[in-house]
């Protein structure tokens, strides 16, 4: 993914509302189907994390990416914004 399509994808998600919300249990089995359900409809969702600071919100995020097979756009505060297209009808055309 390039630098190009990445900013396309952060500005499509800075209008988006958290779906999805990691609490005090951390990346549990019902929060990773859920991230693949919302991600397989919506194809770019935004998370929320609670309880988590400074470089760990990077690497929560990052694990979140790598489990749902996904790719990380953006960690920022404390939001996680994941992307993947869908396999047969891809609603979001990247640029070049």
């Amino acid at each position: 993914m390039n630098i190009k399509q990445i900013r396309y994808l952060r500005a499509l998600g800075h209008e988006l509302k958290s779906t999805i919300r990691v609490g005090k249990s951390g990346i549990t089995t019902g929060v990773l189907k859920q991230i693949n359900d919302h991600i397989t409809a919506h194809e770019l969702i935004k998370i929320t994390l609670r309880k988590v600071y400074g470089p760990e919100r990077k690497e929560l995020g990052e694990t979140l990416a790598k489990l749902s097979n996904t790719e990380l756009i953006q960690v920022i505060g404390g939001s996680v914004l994941l992307y993947r297209p869908h396999p047969d009808k891809p609603k979001i055309k990247l640029p070049q």
